[in-house]
Order: structure tokens, then C-alpha cells, then sequence
């Protein structure tokens, strides 16, 4: 790839640091300083366009939804009414999405299983992955737990700027094992529910390996088209994403604004910290353990996790991250087995925010809760937050039923509804990261990392 001239790179960097210090002292409020809004606006523009030109002219869709990001940051503070109207951009871009992720769990699937030479390892690997879904999300669980108790961050919040309501739908152990089998899966890929995907793409599987190598042999080959394709349709839609991500990010700033409780910045605070403890922490060191790279695992992420912070949608990261996890080395029967099934099982950044809102719950409501009481809370979490991939504000649902167990008042959840949208961008993000890593490390475990050449439809994918 072509590099963009010197020059232009130190002009880009110089209007980018003068836009960057014109926001700094716009919040620093600018009245008195004798600096007008309007300089200050022009500033800030001219530093997005240099940012965009940036983008540009590094031809990376990564750089490009960076920008969008910027850009839809822009637009939601200085028009916010047009902001908002600009919501049916991720509508459409998230809809586009939708449509590819049962048909790729499917044929992926599929030939990963059917196809495969030995089915006592998909098996294994099933344990594995779920004995490293479960020790991952523990780890999440306490950290969100420290977090909120070191911060206090519901301490001393008004009941009364609760203004919304959620519906809250608890969840038993037996209707997640009941819902974990579909009844039809015309009605599970509608409903997108990915687990009952999964299971049925499993069953279906297993039902071909059965079949004779005559007859399975063109299924075989149909679903390795059809998986081709698939991987080629999201490269596709894929390319709409910074306008996708643009409109997202103008309609949450242009609803919201940027000026928020002050016990929720502190939350928003806490939350992110949290996560990067939980990156750091836990993340990392799993990292250096299984030996990866870490470098090119990073740069293999950095576009699913930024379509996962900018959309707060897991299913919109999906697809980009299991082309570059195949790109990055794991077998393409690891990544359609581990990915999908961490979108039920390993939610880390899902079930942090879960204990560390639980707790916030409880601190706004001037409710002590005693160290057992909180691991009875965290264990709860640990069953209940299964399951909940795919569905829009699922951890608020959750969250709801588990304040409901503990007697707990339901306010507090309400007043985390006005800012969810920030922190689910955050926590979505750290979900989809840490199902990449997990992929890769089921992928070192079973000692098939970097053995498997990937498919050349993938690589032309990741490297537009």
C-alpha cells in the first residue's frame, strides 16, 4: 500500500492537534477567553477533515469507520435534530448484517464438522471452550464487582431522575436450557437466536457425517460454495460501514448530548477501567500464556472491535471477525465452532457491566449489600447472562430480573438507561475481542493455530 507524501501527513497531524486543542478549550467553556464558538467550530471541522483526508488516503475500511466515527460525533453535537434523523443509517447497515449471520453460522458449521476428519475433536473442543467461557467470564464477573465497590459510583443518586421503564423478564436455569433448543429454526434465524443456530447446525452436521461420502460429498461442496459466498457478501456490506457507523454515532450524541449525570460519568468511568483492567489483566496474560502473537493478534481485531464500539452490536462484528480470525491463523472449523458459541457463552464485557451495574443498583438505593450477598449476586449473573447475544439492551433485561431476585428496587436500572448506549459500546467491544481470543487460543490448544492456509476469498477480504 502506497503511503501518503511527508508533507501531507505533518499538515494532517498539525490541523488534527489544532482541532484536538480547540475542543479541549471549548469545554474548558471558552466564554471570557475572547475566542469565539464559531472559531472554535471551524477549528474542530478543519481537524475532521484533515482526519478524513487521513483516512483516505490510507484506503483502510478500519481507517474510514475511525472517521465515521468522528464525523456522526460531529454532526450529533453541532445539528443535533438532524442528528437524529439519521438513525435508519445503522438501521440499514445493521439490518445488511443480520441477514448474513445465520447463513454463515450454517455453512460454516457445517463443513467445519462434516468435513472434518476426526469428530472426536470438535467434541473436545466443545469442553474446552466452554471450561474457557466460564473461567473468562468469572474472572469479568469480580472485576466489575472491585470496580464499583472501589469507585462507589451509585452513591448519593436522586431516585427521582428515573423517568424510564424496562419490562423485565426473568430468566430460571430450565428456561435457558429449554431455549438453548430450537423448535423451529425458520423462527430461530427470524428471532436471532444464534445458540439455537448453533445447536441445529451441530445436529445437522453430525447428520451428514453420518451419511455416505458418496451422498455427502455434494453437500459438502454446495456449502463450501455457499460459505465462499457468504464471506463475499459480507466483504460487501462491510463496505457501508462508515456510513453505517457515522449515523449510529450522530443519533446517540445527537439524543443524548454530551452533558450527563455526574454518578453516571462516574459509572461510564468506572465501566471503562474496569475493561481495561479485564484487557490487561486477564486478556493479555491469556495472550502471552498460549504464546500468540500479540501484535498481529491486535491488528487482526482492530476492525471488528471498532464496527463492535461504534454499532454496540455484536452481530455487526461477527462476520469481520471470523474472516480475520481465519486470516490470522485459526482453522475455519475453529472459528465457525468457537465464535458463534462465545456469542452465547463468552460475553466478558457483558458480564462485567452486569455485576458492576448490580452493585451500582443497590449502592443508589442506599442498600448495603454484604460480600456474600454480592457473590450470590455474581453467581447469579454467571447463569443468567447466558444466552443473551443478539438481543438489543439484553443486559438491562437481565439486570432487571436479577435486582427483582434480590429484592432489590428496579429505579436504579432505569436511570442507567441514559447512558446504556455508551457503555453497551464499550462492553460490546470487549465481547467481541474476547471471543477472537478465544478463538485463537482453542486454536493453540488443540495445536491447530497457523497450520491451516486460509482461504483466499478471506485474505482478499481483510486486506481491503
Amino acid at each position: 500500500m502506497k503511503k501518503s507524501p511527508l508533507a501531507i501527513r505533518c499538515l494532517i497531524a498539525f490541523f488534527l492537534l489544532a482541532g484536538i486543542a480547540a475542543v479541549l478549550w471549548g469545554l474548558n467553556h471558552y466564554a471570557g477567553t475572547g475566542i469565539s464558538p464559531r472559531v472554535l467550530l471551524v477549528a474542530r471541522w478543519i481537524a475532521l477533515a484533515a482526519f478524513c483526508g487521513y483516512a483516505l488516503f490510507q484506503r483502510s475500511l478500519t481507517a474510514w469507520i475511525a472517521a465515521g466515527i468522528l464525523l456522526g460525533a460531529e454532526i450529533g453535537a453541532d445539528w443535533p435534530g438532524t442528528a437524529v434523523k439519521l438513525q435508519f443509517l445503522s438501521t440499514i447497515f445493521l439490518r445488511l448484517v443480520k441477514t448474513i449471520i445465520a447463513p454463515l453460522i450454517f455453512s460454516t458449521l457445517v463443513v467445519g464438522i462434516a468435513g472434518h476428519s476426526n469428530l472426536k475433536q470438535v467434541g473436545r473442543m466443545g469442553i474446552k471452550a466452554l471450561i474457557y467461557f466460564e473461567i473468562v467470564t468469572t474472572f469479568a464477573l469480580f472485576i466489575g464487582l472491585a470496580a464499583i465497590n472501589i469507585s462507589k459510583a451509585g452513591v448519593g443518586v436522586n431516585p427521582q431522575d428515573a423517568t424510564q421503564a424496562v419490562t423485565a423478564q426473568k430468566q430460571s436455569a430450565t428456561d435457558f436450557i429449554v431455549g438453548v433448543f430450537p423448535e423451529n429454526i425458520a423462527k430461530s434465524i427470524a428471532e436471532g437466536q444464534v445458540l439455537q443456530v448453533v445447536i441445529f447446525s451441530i445436529i445437522f452436521a453430525f447428520a451428514l457425517a453420518s451419511v455416505g461420502e458418496k451422498r455427502r460429498r455434494p453437500m459438502l461442496d454446495f456449502f463450501e460454495g455457499f460459505s465462499e459466498t457468504m464471506f463475499k457478501f459480507t466483504n460487501i456490506v462491510m463496505w457501508f460501514a462508515p456510513i453505517g457507523v457515522a449515523g449510529a454515532v450522530a443519533y446517540t450524541i445527537g439524543k443524548m448530548g454530551f452533558s450527563v449525570i455526574s454518578h453516571l460519568l462516574t459509572l461510564m468511568a468506572t465501566l471503562y477501567a474496569a475493561l481495561i483492567v479485564l484487557a490487561l489483566g486477564v486478556f493479555l496474560p491469556i495472550a502471552l500464556i498460549a504464546r500468540l502473537p500479540v501484535k498481529r493478534f491486535v491488528r487482526a481485531v482492530a476492525e471488528p472491535a471498532s464496527i463492535a464500539f461504534a454499532t454496540a452490536s455484536s452481530e455487526a462484528a461477527l462476520p469481520r471477525a471470523m474472516e480475520s480470525m481465519e486470516a490470522f491463523g485459526v482453522p475455519r472449523q475453529v472459528v465457525a465452532f468457537v465464535i458463534p458459541t462465545g456469542y452465547s457463552f463468552n460475553l466478558d464485557g457483558s458480564s462485567l457491566y452486569a455485576s458492576l451495574s448490580a452493585i451500582f443498583v443497590a449502592q443508589a438505593a442506599g442498600i448495603h449489600l454484604s460480600f456474600g450477598e454480592q457473590l450470590a449476586i455474581v453467581f447469579t449473573l454467571m447463569l443468567t447472562s447466558k444466552g443473551v447475544a443478539g438481543v438489543p439492551r439484553a443486559v438491562l433485561v437481565i439486570l432487571l430480573g436479577t435486582v427483582a431476585s434480590f429484592h432489590l428496587p428496579e429505579w436504579p436500572v432505569f436511570v442507567l438507561l441514559g447512558v446504556d448506549q455508551l457503555m453497551d459500546m464499550g462492553r460490546t467491544m470487549i465481547n467481541v475481542v474476547g471471543n477472537c481470543l478465544a478463538t485463537a487460543v482453542i486454536a493453540r490448544w488443540e495445536g491447530e493455530l497457523g497450520k491451516e492456509a486460509p482461504s483466499p476469498v478471506v485474505m482478499d477480504a481483510v486486506a481491503q
